[in-house]
This record gives structure tokens, sequence and C-alpha cells, in this order.
């Protein structure tokens, strides 16, 4: 887990979006976003698991460097609606970046039956519930 970690960290930013200095806490908001769609502030945050407020300095950031854009809910004018920009040189380095990970878990699974998938994300879950867990 650390070697995939580590190396996931090294993954290169492409050429468009090494100005916008992101981070790989933005990998996980930027992957939510692209593969579920908009999202308001308070979902993102419950996903990332993080404080609201977070996920706000996050998104003010990002969105200053055009790499996100917000908008007002048109149902509840109280929440904002975070989405990748429709800026196409942007959105379209966002996916190349994100495309490898995509396709290294499709990869990864595609072989497995359903029961060797859920296997692997217990597996997962209960690592990281180990891992996080603090110690006396």
């Amino acid at each position: 887990m650390p070697r995939v970690a580590a190396r996931l960290k090294r993954t290169p930013l492409p050429e468009q979006l090494r100005e916008a200095n992101l981070a790989p806490r933005h990998l996980s908001m930027l992957a939510y976003l692209l593969f579920d769609g908009p999202l308001p502030v308070n979902q993102l945050a419950a996903r990332l698991e993080v404080a609201p407020t977070t996920v706000s300095l996050m998104v003010s950031d990002l969105s200053r460097q055009g790499v996100v854009e917000r908008k007002g809910d048109p149902a509840d004018r109280r929440r904002t609606i975070v989405a990748i920009t429709e800026e196409p040189v942007t959105r379209a380095a966002i996916e190349r970046w994100l495309a490898n990970g995509a396709e290294a878990w499709r990869t990864a699974f595609d072989p497995l039956a359903p029961e060797e998938r859920a296997l692997f994300v217990r597996t997962i879950e209960a690592y990281e519930a180990g891992a996080s867990r603090p110690r006396t």
C-alpha cells in the first residue's frame, strides 16, 4: 500500500495544470467531480471526509485558477454546486490526468468475479480502519 500511494503522488501533472499547484488532496476531489458530475460542497466534504469549510477553501483556490467552477443551486440558493471547468483545454488535461487511475482500476477489477471485488473492498476498508485507529 505505501508503494502504491508513493507512486500515485509521483503521477506527473499535465503541462496545462502545473501552474495550478495541484496536490494529492485535489486529485480525490477532481475525481469525484469528473466521475460523478457536479456536486454540492457538503456532499464533496462528506465523500472526502473533511469539513465543508475545508472543501470551500479548496474550491476557492481552484476556482481562482480556473480548474473548477461554482454555481448556485437553482433549487436551493443556499447551496453551492461545484463542477470541473468547462474550459476545454483545462478539462481535457484533468481528464487525461485522471484517466490512468480509472483505467488501472478497470484493468484490476474486470477479471474479478463480484465476490472477489467485494473481498478486495472489504480488505481495503479493514486496512484503512486499522491504519487510522489511534494507538495507545
